[in-house]
């Protein structure tokens, strides 16, 4: 939870501070009433109704209270009990890679529209008859726990289908490639082929590749494929915004991504459009101290238009893998089978890469940027935050909120010196659910009933934000906020991790305002609060009355982006 400091710091000082009367009110220009308000505020207030003035809440309070800043000209919302919550902020969603995994760009292989390998050759028998030889199939979401033949999939299997035609899909993760031959051919991978530093290529027993590419390997695949056109990208994040916004979501961050996006962003944020997010850029960092120093000029040369819609001041480092069937997190003690993964960052060795990340990110610290930090496995992450508190000795900064992305298996110890040193974490509850089950295999039943141990972070007085990781998951918060509650497995029904487990005003402070925290932005949103951004969402379910097994079938009815009503399935 917040500290006592963190929480006065929320409070806007402003003159209406909540709800209230006043001898001339101001009129305003949106009414919600009779609503299950979580405010989120430093006290985890309840409130009845709210008032919208202009792009900022003007008041929250009782439906009486409220209701005095109504004019005849105020747009009146009676809900009917339902919840109202603040815009929620998702922290960690690679929105244009979300946007470009829907169709028409990309073969949708997630499960359950696929199940069978067999249904996934068929998708690209019917793409693959339907364009010239020269053009990759792509496709995103493919899961070898959700395959009904219960083996690995392989290049074989597309080549029956697409022998002409370079294929690659790219599975829920993001961090593993099911290539055909073709592909293979295009890039080079043969079985003399050596990965780049943390990346595998699985071969048979012959020491051919199979098809299946992780991590750096992935890479070498995804490197040629041809890129999408500045139109194409632009259409791929506008429908994802929108689709963002119809679920409540107000605002993202959206890490990793290359100058030519950022500057694409930036000149969106400059425009005027109804599906519209407020966003954080992250900078892709390259995995060498050489390569930072090289690009980052460019990164800190692009000027935000406008720094309410998007803020360019953080810098994502790829630390390691995932902990799942993959095997490429970086971990104290063995997987299941064997190994203990690798850092993705170049060298030699672990040594040696852990010794590169902690130059680079001595060096994004000494830029005065935030850093976030991909690291899944328990000595990834000792090895990062070692690192954050090395760079903050050396380069003293006010309050840089370093934080941890995904941080899967990040241990007790580690988290009490997090919580010390200001140092945020990111979890991804929707993971957690989608893949509780089938991490006994990778990482015993003990480490993966602790795995994103909500509980022991909160508890511990971590800043601790949730996001989708969007296309890995479908996006669908409400399914997070109740995997945060109840750690129910997808596949099995079965709890993984009680202990773990937080209440629901947990789960949603950390959807809104921890999110709002990583942003260096609790002062202006995050909280339902008098003189905040009017940015705030509509369930149409009193979530604090429903089962968690139907939270991720609750729609989202109303949502408000700067006071502007951008999605509303009500018809008021």
């Amino acid at each position: 939870m917040p500290t006592r400091r963190q929480l006065i710091l929320t409070t806007p000082t402003l003159a209406m501070l909540g709800c209230g009367t006043s001898a001339n009110p101001s009129i305003a220009d949106v009414v919600l009433m009779n609503v299950d308000i979580h405010t989120v505020n430093a006290n985890r207030d309840h409130a009845q109704a709210l008032a919208i003035s202009g792009n900022k809440i003007l008041a929250v309070g009782t439906n009486k209270e409220v209701k005095e800043f109504a004019g005849t000209t105020t747009r009146i919302f009676d809900l009917d009990g339902r919840t109202v919550l603040p815009g929620i902020n998702d922290s960690h969603l690679h929105l244009l890679m979300w946007g470009m995994s829907k169709p028409p760009f990309s073969l949708d292989v997630t499960f359950p529209a696929v199940k069978t390998i067999a249904h996934v050759v068929a998708k690209v028998k019917q793409a693959a008859a339907n364009r010239p030889t020269d053009r990759w199939i792509i496709g995103r979401g493919w899961d070898q726990a959700y395959l009904g033949e219960g083996r690995a999939p392989t290049a074989a299997d597309l080549d029956a289908v697409a022998p002409n035609h370079p294929v690659a899909l790219t599975d829920f993760s993001g961090h593993a490639i099911w290539a055909n031959s073709k592909a293979m051919e295009i890039v080079g991978i043969n079985a003399d082929t050596v990965p780049p530093p943390g990346g595998v290529i699985v071969k048979d027993g012959q020491g051919q590749p199979t098809g299946l590419l992780f991590e750096g390997a992935a890479w070498m695949i995804r490197g040629k494929i041809p890129e999408p056109t500045e139109a194409e990208n632009r259409q791929a994040l506008q429908g994802a915004m929108q689709l963002m916004l119809q679920r409540g979501v107000t605002s993202c961050t959206i890490p990793g991504q290359s100058i030519k996006i950022l500057t694409l962003l930036n000149q969106m944020a400059a425009e005027d459009f109804d599906a519209k997010l407020r966003v954080v850029g992250m900078l892709r960092s390259p995995d060498s101290l050489e390569g930072l120093q090289t690009l980052l000029p460019e990164y800190q040369a692009i000027q935000s238009n406008n720094p309410l819609w998007l803020q360019l001041d953080s810098v994502k480092i790829m630390g390691d893998g995932i902990p799942t069937g993959n095997k490429t997190a970086w971990l104290h003690s063995e997987y299941v089978g064997g190994g203990n993964g690798n850092l993705l960052i170049l060298g030699n060795s672990n040594e040696a890469r852990a010794e590169e990340l902690r130059h680079m990110i001595d060096f994004i610290h000494s830029q005065g940027l935030q850093i976030g930090t991909h690291v899944t496995g328990d000595k990834s992450i000792d090895t990062t935050i070692q690192a954050y508190q090395a760079a903050q000795i050396a380069t003293q900064r006010s309050d840089p909120r370093h934080y941890i992305i995904h941080g899967d298996l990040v241990p007790e110890t580690t988290l009490a010196t997090m919580a010390q040193e200001g140092i945020g974490a990111n979890f991804n509850p929707e993971i957690k659910h989608l893949i509780a089950d089938s991490q006994v295999f990778s990482i015993g039943p003990k480490r993966a009933a602790y795995e994103w141990p909500y509980r022991s972070a909160v508890d511990a007085g971590v800043v601790t934000a949730s996001s989708s990781d969007a296309p890995v998951t479908e996006g669908n918060w409400l399914q997070g906020i109740a995997t945060c509650v109840d750690r129910l497995g997808k596949q099995s029904g079965q709890v993984s991790g009680p202990a773990q487990r937080i209440t629901l005003e947990e789960a949603i402070w950390t959807y809104t305002w921890a999110g709002a925290w990583q942003d260096h932005a609790e002062t202006y949103k995050g909280s339902l609060e008098a003189g905040k951004m009017a940015d705030l969402c509509v369930v149409d379910e009193r979530l604090s009355n429903t089962p968690t097994t139907s939270f991720a079938q609750a729609k989202v009815c109303l949502t408000l982006v700067d006071g502007k009503i951008v999605h509303n399935t009500l018809g008021a």
